[in-house]
């Protein structure tokens, strides 16, 4: 049998390339749900149409849709199985792919070279609609600034769901820039960055794991579509349109966190203090403070975990005045030098309960980190 014959009770029906199909639900598969009870939104929608095929998956807060070349000699949609879907296509022989829809069988049927698979399928009609991205006002905006600036932000937004709004990402596209903030309560990162072409004035909290997917998604663009319709946030490039739902809230106001004036200004080499801190955290474990202690022209950095051991380690720097010992989470700390760019960062502090401010070379990146009180 031809792979596109005509076949009774079948709808959807295409041909296309193994490898581009692969790599397309590669893309989409990161929107499946993975928790959710809720069957259809672990299903990937493929809709043949024209004369490509388009893929679409959905979790309820974030969606991302692409398509591909594909010889259609049948339009229609199926639902079928994401996880299952994206493994199959994976294994399949290098050669063209046939996929039919039996649409009375509710069955999807899928031919590459002697290999031929069913698989079941889930009721279209089932399936989330999802935003209409034609009716959306969109920008264009630099790839590399953008998604620069979610990097350096987003290991600061939360986690914990009790607390929506700390788990999205404050963006703000101003005239001339882009400031985006996150902060899970114990740390706080703020940048701001230049916009060489002009931008709508737009302002949304959205979701971090969103923003993480489109960097992921937009990696090696030049240029991201941006654009924000009722509840919805909308990006797009290279063909792969990602749509989240904005988070409703009030986003701390990150500029009254941010102290005006600290005691001590400390410059220290930001790879030699990230070497220094990822050795000594290895025995800062079971919730140990990591401890900096400062005396006149150096640091130590120890840590002491009970019943399992502790570390110490010293280097130079251009500290003067009464010694000062305040204690960080580890993790958080390695995480604020690694979002600094550059050889050199300046450690900011007031006194050992106060927030610590890590800045690098220039004046638009800032990430400040609650200390813990030390016993004794």
């Amino acid at each position: 049998m031809n792979a596109l014959e005509t076949v009774t009770g079948a709808t959807l029906r295409i041909a296309c390339s193994r490898d581009e199909l692969v790599a397309r639900l590669g893309i989409v598969s990161r929107g499946l749900s993975s928790r959710s009870a809720v069957q259809i939104l672990s299903g990937v929608l493929l809709q043949a149409e024209g004369d490509e095929l388009r893929l679409a998956t959905t979790d309820m807060e974030l969606s991302l849709r692409t398509s591909l070349e594909a010889r259609v000699d049948g339009e229609g949609a199926a639902v079928v199985p994401g996880r299952l879907l994206v493994d199959l296509a994976r294994l399949l022989p290098e050669q063209e792919v046939a996929i039919e829809h039996l649409a009375e069988e509710n069955v999807l049927r899928i031919d590459c070279g002697s290999a031929q698979y069913r698989l079941r399928t889930y009721a279209v009609e089932d399936f989330p609609r999802l935003p209409d991205v034609d009716a959306v006002p969109l920008s264009a905006v630099d790839a590399e600034p953008l998604l620069e600036t979610i990097a350096r932000v987003s290991r600061s937004a939360s986690r914990d769901e009790s607390r929506p709004v700390l788990t999205g990402i404050l963006a703000r596209f101003e005239q001339g820039k882009l400031v985006m903030a996150a902060t899970d309560s114990y740390r706080l990162s703020v940048k701001e960055t230049p916009l060489p072409a002009a931008v709508p004035d737009l302002e949304a909290i959205i979701p971090a794991r969103a923003l993480d997917e489109l960097r992921r998604v937009a990696a090696g663009s030049d240029r991201v579509q941006v654009g924000v319709h009722e509840n919805q946030v909308v990006f797009g490039t290279d063909g792969v349109w990602l749509t989240t739902r904005r988070i409703d809230g009030q986003f701390p106001n990150y500029k009254q966190l941010l102290p005006e004036h600290f005691e001590h200004e400390v410059a220290l080499p930001r790879d030699a203090l990230l070497d220094v801190v990822r050795r000594t955290a290895v025995l800062a474990q079971r919730n140990s403070p990591l401890r900096l202690r400062f005396v006149e022209g150096e640091l130590t950095v120890s840590a002491q975990t009970q019943d399992v051991g502790e570390s110490r380690e010293t280097l130079p720097a251009a500290f003067s005045g009464e010694p000062l010992e305040i204690g960080f989470n580890a993790d958080f700390l390695r995480d604020g030098i690694e979002s600094i760019d550059g050889d050199e960062l300046t450690l900011k502090l007031i006194n050992p309960l106060r927030p610590g401010l890590i800045q690098g070379a220039g004046e638009d990146f800032w990430y400040l980190i609650m200390p813990i009180r030390l016993a004794g």
